[in-house]
């Protein structure tokens, strides 16, 4: 079923303000946790959380956008501003692990300088163990909306959670050894978090990926090109289909493509033909489907 563009808008803003409310006490605790339980890799864990909370507000504005209908200085539509917004959380959860990746490594380095740290304390711990618990069930919950909405940005974001989450479990194992190990083993807390930037960093560069792709005009896969001649091929009065361009624009697709039909045929009967066509195609791929197809006469 496919929801209306309005109640596709607010089914978006519903679970993207649950997440936000979320990451944003999340933040606050592991912060405070952080600093008052002495473990970097908390802070690390806070650092991802803010990310989250800052693409929480990107996805509900640049939503709004996608979902504004053609006009005369956007007649493709506004799809491309929701993989722009997707394009900007990779971009966030890039810089996060970066960041964190060099802090980490610079911690592990003065370590093996004879740097002594101190070990956390159980505060940090239970932020750990809380932030896994409610990050894995804001995940399930944004990536099922996500898929049901069709919304790149939204699954986009559940993976932001979902990372969230495995950072958290990263951190979780780095201050446990901090605190149960004895001293020798406080390194694992700056550890967790340099193990954590190697995921955050994966999974942005897979985010980032498919939307440089689109935005730089990449066709749609081959499978899905066979399909749409194969649907075109299945009117008989329809030959030769050739100059088949194909595209993203968001969560929808262009099509345009050339035909040949008989030359002596009516243009009304031609027009039906097309048209006919341009509704199989709509089927297969969403009523929202861009569709040209240009006429020609047969060889």
């Amino acid at each position: 079923m496919i929801l209306e563009q309005s109640n596709r808008e607010k089914e978006i803003y519903k679970v993207t303000i649950w997440g936000s409310v979320v990451n944003f006490v999340l933040l606050v605790f592991k912060f405070v946790a952080g600093f008052v339980g002495n473990s970097s890799a908390m802070i690390a864990d806070a650092v991802h959380s803010l990310s989250d909370f800052i693409t929480d507000i990107i996805v509900v504005v640049f939503v709004r956008i996608s979902g504004k209908p053609e006009d005369e200085d956007h007649e493709y539509g506004h799809g491309k501003y929701e993989t722009l917004a997707t394009a900007i959380i990779g971009a966030v959860l890039l810089i996060v692990g970066i960041g964190i990746l060099v802090d980490s490594t610079t911690t592990v380095i003065d370590v093996i300088k004879g740097k002594e740290l101190e070990a956390p304390s159980m505060l940090a711990l239970s932020a750990a163990v809380v932030s896994i618990l409610l990050k894995e069930i804001i995940y399930q919950y944004t990536v099922f909306k996500g898929k049901r909405l069709n919304s790149k940005a939204v699954i986009a974001n559940a993976w932001h959670h979902r990372s969230d989450a495995f950072s958290s479990i990263g951190t979780l194992i780095g201050i446990s050894g901090a605190i149960f190990l004895g001293a020798k083993w406080r390194v694992l807390d700056p550890i967790a978090a340099f193990i954590v930037s190697i995921f955050i960093i994966k999974v942005s560069v897979s985010l980032i990926k498919p939307c440089l792709e689109e935005l730089l005009e990449k066709s749609l896969p081959k499978e899905m090109e066979k399909k749409i001649l194969s649907i075109i091929l299945s009117y008989p009065d329809v030959t030769s289909p050739h100059h088949l361009r194909t595209r993203h624009i968001g969560n929808h697709i262009a099509i345009e493509v050339h035909i040949r039909m008989n030359g002596e045929m009516t243009l009304n009967n031609a027009h039906e033909i097309t048209k006919q066509i341009e509704a199989s195609l709509k089927e297969e791929f969403g009523k929202d489907t861009h569709i040209g197809i240009h006429m020609e006469p047969i060889k």
